[in-house]
């Protein structure tokens, strides 16, 4: 089932991020997931706004259109701070390791726990995946 999520986004290449800060919602694109140990991961930087949105409120939504059928996701942001979990992003996205690396102390993947995803287009009813 998470692979099914995993495999939408990549071939989406772009999603957008959604978190809080207070009471309002912030909204970013986004293009980095992977798949490690059999759980969804997005990486971003310590240094970012969006860390310390999802340190304080670890809610997030994650949004994203490909081929005619949307996907959103809605989960709760673990920040998981093992010195593989990061290695395993970075691998998979090589052109990040000039800003990033696992080391750096700045440097954050965060796993998906308790996600709904739902796939919807025009042309059929959604499709509801629990990982």
């Amino acid at each position: 089932m998470v692979n099914e999520v995993y495999e939408y986004l990549k071939k989406a290449e772009t999603y957008y991020l959604a978190t809080t800060e207070g009471d309002q919602p912030r909204v970013r694109p986004f293009g980095t997931v992977d798949l490690y140990e059999g759980k969804l991961y997005i990486q971003t930087g310590k240094i970012k706004s969006v860390s310390k949105q999802l340190h304080v409120n670890p809610k997030l939504e994650i949004c994203a259109f490909n081929a005619g059928s949307w996907i959103r996701v809605e989960a709760e942001g673990v920040d998981d701070p093992s010195i593989e979990a990061k290695k395993h992003m970075l691998e998979a996205y090589p052109s990040l390791k000039g800003r990033y690396s696992a080391e750096d102390g700045n440097t954050e993947v965060w796993w998906l726990k308790n996600a709904v995803a739902t796939i919807s287009s025009f042309e059929s009813e959604p499709r509801v995946i629990k990982f």
